[in-house]
């Protein structure tokens, strides 16, 4: 790349507001085969300190600009064949800053089929383009009937004219300059137009928000171009890119609009009554109205769309970090409720280590209606195996099976468990797996999911691992999106999550330790093969044993690695194996044995981390070091909690304006949070009514799983929906909203899905669709559960 890569690593510089030696030495160890989290937690002094979303954004932006560099090589290389290239043509293309803007400069030499233009050049029509546009004062007819010539397919002056059109409005066309000013102008300016297709009204109610809608481009969030590009993918809407505001189309009818002065301007085209005048005008207003503004409409949904994607996909990666993340309930016994009509309840304990200990099916519900029945086994199985918490997964039957397990904490106290609803988004996925065959042999397909609930309770990150992160639906529109970047983004996700954890290499899964930095698929089968025949690793380098373990995967891989219990205590925490002499050096200088020095905060705030800087370690090294020996393998993912629901506040008719209440955030979208206050229900704060400050992404509030106390703005009990305000002081008017300009929640309407609801008391995690579901997203669900149907 030589000069070309310099250039990279300068833009990317200058993009992240670092220096350019950060960037370079990153690229360099990410070239050489480290990964992310590797470079981001001990590589420090490399990068001079880039953190994991600096790097993720330099790795996204260096391979952009990788596919840039190489398409102007093609493009230079094309141009040159032709003999076009001048050095003003290799001076533009080496300028151009986007694919867009090479694009562009490139398309007057892009190999294309012959076009009008083309053949009315080969007609010999040039020079009467050429000369009507230098010289205005010159009659088009008259100009025109020297160029008559019947042999060449030239019957009339007419004729003429429409070639020598064609010419011109090919060169404004593809005037890279020009084309640039009228993208953005048309980007600023311009709107997005939806109309309902006609009779389709009934068909598309879900989509109604839309069916006389107009909003310009750079106002509009990713979800709703989504919805309406899907209202247009299933015929219901008809979208139009209209280059003015509605307001201004009625002037631009009646005479030339801003585009067309443009173009007009950028030819020296203007009209002072010369015969020309009219003629160049109207094919200036042809250029615009049949080529131009087409191929820009299409260059702006095109924006509209990835910039909408980019938005969703980043949603998306936002959530599925919060659930990754998620406090875990820890090595508690737990039963998992996998709810059902017709084929029953589902039920499965697994021990304090996720081992399945104990599994039946209860019919508590319709048709069978098995309720004391299955109360009595539940009660069996919690006080056998000493059961802490149910974790009642939120599908079909999720709050008839939640009013289930309450009537069982409600008669039975003494076994003092706790209730929670999960999410069990994937576990049909995960049930049906090859993995799941494996790991739970002979265990029916239909139990394996409630296994699945129980664990992910006790920790999400260990069992979301083993489903596709495209499956676990915690995004909006998942299914119309790049499904190539939403993995991409989503793999760096479980990537980074696992990593920021540490997994305990002698229990974790395969699917777990593939998701460590430098394991590989076959090394993690590799290390459970080697774990199981020769019994646990009792240190970090045992694992230098495993077949095709080499060096380069144990240096990545290592501090990610922990053995608790193990023979080396350094073992068990993130300081990496390489740094261990720098462990030693402390000892010495402290005197100090490791098992008295680790958790000794008083002794390690007394070391000075700048004595044992070296030219290998530098201070943020040894600053992590001694950190991390305060606190060894600390789990940064928060403590355990439920929400404590209100007694007596069950149902949705339980609710009255102006109740505080707490409740557990079950997902965010861009315009408010969705939080299940324990009837069945999750109601909707609106991003205005999340602070009393503006807010412009609720995140920057709340993420889900968060524990919060709301209060109640209203209830519409017929379409169930239930406004809630995270702003405490809010005085209630009487019609149930607020009147310290908290607007009630609601979603747009095109986001709406099929009819769906689950039940939920304690939610401690998020909630998602289950994929054999009607819904395909997580957010189409929340809004359904919010009562916002169609």
């Amino acid at each position: 790349m030589g000069a070309g890569l310099q250039a990279i690593e300068q833009r990317i510089a200058e993009e992240l507001g670092v220096r350019d030696g950060q960037v370079r030495a990153a690229v360099g160890l990410l070239d050489g085969g480290a990964t992310v989290p590797f470079v981001a937690r001990y590589r420090k002094e490399v990068t001079g300190g880039l953190d994991d979303a600096q790097l993720r954004t330099l790795e996204d932006r260096l391979g952009y600009l990788r596919e840039l560099e190489e398409r102007r090589r093609t493009v230079l290389a094309s141009i040159d064949e032709q003999g076009n290239l001048t050095d003003e043509v290799r001076a533009q293309v080496l300028a151009a800053e986007t694919k867009a803007r090479l694009e562009d400069i490139y398309l007057p030499f892009k190999p294309k089929r012959r076009t009008k233009a083309q053949i009315a050049r080969e007609a010999g029509l040039e020079p009467l383009a050429e000369g009507l546009l230098a010289d205005p004062a010159v009659s088009p007819q008259a100009a025109a009937a020297a160029f008559v010539e019947e042999s060449r397919g030239v019957r009339d002056a007419a004729a003429a004219l429409d070639g020598a059109r064609a010419i011109l409005v090919e060169r404004f066309a593809e005037d890279a300059d020009l084309i640039g000013d009228l993208r953005e102008r048309l980007w600023s300016r311009g709107h997005l137009t939806a109309k309902v297709r006609e009779g389709k009204e009934a068909e598309g109610a879900k989509f109604s928000d839309y069916f006389d809608f107009s909003e310009p481009f750079p106002k509009m969030p990713s979800h709703r171009v989504l919805a309406m590009l899907r209202g247009e993918k299933e015929e219901i809407l008809t979208l139009t890119v209209d280059p003015v505001p509605p307001t201004d189309q009625g002037a631009t009818a009646t005479g030339p609009t801003e585009y067309e002065r443009a173009i007009a301007h950028r030819f020296g085209i203007s009209d002072r009554g010369r015969p020309a005048d009219g003629w160049l005008a109207d094919t200036v207003r042809w250029a615009w109205r049949t080529k131009i503004l087409i191929h820009l409409g299409i260059d702006v949904r095109m924006r509209l769309r990835t910039s909408a994607e980019d938005e969703a996909v980043r949603v998306f990666a936002a959530n599925l970090r919060d659930l990754l993340l998620a406090a875990p309930a820890g090595t508690r016994a737990t039963m998992g409720l996998d709810p059902g009509f017709r084929t029953g309840v589902k039920v499965a304990v697994v021990d304090a280590t996720g081992k399945v200990v104990a599994t039946d099916v209860i019919h508590p519900h319709v048709p069978q209606r098995q309720w004391d029945r299955s109360i009595s086994t539940l009660a069996r199985l919690c006080a056998e195996h000493r059961v802490e918490l149910i974790a009642i997964g939120n599908g079909t039957a999720s709050r008839e099976t939640d009013r289930l397990a309450n009537d069982l904490v409600k008669r039975h106290p003494e076994l003092n468990v706790t209730t929670a609803v999960v999410s069990e988004a994937g576990a049909s996925v995960y049930s049906a797996s090859a993995y799941a065959s494996e790991e739970l042999p002979g265990l029916d397909v239909s139990l394996r999911g409630a296994v699945s609930i129980a664990r992910r309770l006790q920790d999400p990150l260990a069992e979301l691992v083993k489903i596709d992160p495209k499956s676990i639906g915690v995004g909006q529109y998942q299914h119309d999106l790049s499904q190539t970047s939403l993995a991409r983004s989503l793999d760096a996700v479980v990537e980074d999550c696992v990593n920021a954890v540490g997994v305990d290499v002698n229990t974790a899964s395969a699917p777990l330790l593939r998701r460590v930095s430098g394991i590989t698929a076959g090394l993690a089968d590799s290390i459970v093969t080697h774990r199981d025949a020769n019994g646990p690793f009792r240190k970090r380098a045992a694992l230098k044993q495993v077949p095709r373990l080499g060096a380069k995967a144990f240096e990545q891989a290592a501090g990610f690695l922990r053995i608790p219990d193990g023979d080396d205590p350094l073992d068990s925490s993130a300081v990496h194996p390489e740094a261990y002499p720098v462990v030693r050096r402390i000892l010495t200088e402290t005197g100090f044995e490791l098992r008295e020095l680790i958790g000794n905060t008083v002794a390690l705030q007394r070391v000075r981390p700048e004595k044992f800087v070296d030219e290998t370690f530098g201070l943020p090294t040894v600053t992590d070091i001694l950190t991390e020996l305060d606190k060894p393998g600390r789990d940064p993912r928060p403590a355990f909690r439920t929400a404590t629901f209100k007694e007596g506040v069950e149902e949705l008719k339980d609710l009255e304006p102006g109740m505080t209440l707490e409740g557990v955030v079950t997902n965010v979208a861009a315009f408010g949070a969705f939080i299940d206050i324990g009837v069945h229900q999750d109601g909707l704060a609106h991003v205005s009514a999340l602070s009393h400050r503006f807010v412009s992404d609720p995140r920057e509030i709340v993420k889900p799983g968060d524990v919060v106390r709301c209060k109640v703005l209203d209830v519409d009990l017929p379409r169930k929906r239930i406004s809630l305000t995270l702003r405490l002081d809010d005085e209630v008017t009487q019609s149930g909203g607020t009147d310290q300009s908290g607007r009630r929640g609601r979603g747009d309407r095109g986001d709406r899905g099929d009819r769906g609801d689950r039940g939920g008391r304690r939610s401690p995690g998020k909630s998602a669709p289950r994929e054999d579901r009607p819904a395909n997203s997580a957010m189409a669900d929340a809004l359904r559960r919010a009562g916002y149907q169609g």
